[in-house]
Order: C-alpha cells, then sequence, then structure tokens
C-alpha cells in the first residue's frame, strides 16, 4: 500500500525558506518519479515541481529560480526546497506518485507565508 507523508510546513515570513519533505512507503521509490503539488484555497491543484526516477527535475514556471527538488532514494523520500517565499505561495503542499495509472497523495502539509 502507498504510503506518502508530508512534513516541514509551517507560518514563514516572506523572503524565509522552508524545506519540505515527504517520506515514502509501499513501493520501489527509486523505480518511480515523484512530484510535489499545491493547493492555494479557492484554486485548483498544481503542480510545483517533478523529478523523474533518474534524477531530472522539471519546475513550473510560477516557482523556478525559488524552488528546487531532490530525492533520496537510499532513504525514500524527496524534498522541496523553498527559497525566498512569497504571500503567493501560500497553500497546502502534497506529494504525488503514479503507480498503476492511479495517483497516490500524502495529507499534505500547510505553507503560509505571511509578515
Amino acid at each position: 500500500q502507498v504510503q506518502l507523508v508530508e512534513s516541514g510546513g509551517g507560518l514563514v515570513q516572506p523572503g524565509r525558506s522552508l524545506r519540505l519533505s515527504c517520506a515514502a512507503s509501499g513501493f520501489s521509490f527509486s523505480n518511480y518519479d515523484m512530484s510535489w503539488y499545491r493547493q492555494a484555497p479557492g484554486k485548483e491543484r498544481e503542480l510545483v515541481a517533478a523529478i523523474t526516477s533518474g534524477g531530472s527535475t522539471n519546475i513550473s514556471d510560477s516557482v523556478k529560480g525559488r524552488f528546487t527538488i531532490s530525492r533520496d532514494n537510499a532513504k525514500k523520500a524527496v524534498y522541496l526546497q523553498m527559497n525566498s517565499l512569497k504571500p503567493e505561495d501560500t497553500a497546502v503542499y502534497y506529494c504525488n506518485v503514479v503507480r498503476w495509472g492511479r495517483n497516490n497523495w500524502g495529507q499534505g502539509t500547510q505553507v503560509t507565508v505571511s509578515s
């Protein structure tokens, strides 16, 4: 059974940084592409960043230059480093893996950027 557990969210001032973590279990982690999504109040869930099983990354234009995604296959974890945070980055952030054609989500972690 796929399990994804996000952590690292919180309240942070604009311009500061946060690092989100996603601990994965229940599947062969190193063989799968992983993604981070976010959903702000009243908005659709959007892709923020993705990393392939081989380590190639894709970052959304809205956060390019500020966010990076990485993974540690030994720890079965994927990370989202968020720098220079802005109020518009406020959202619930979700870890995602598509396995057997099915989306699997964690419970999400709230990130609030406010002074």
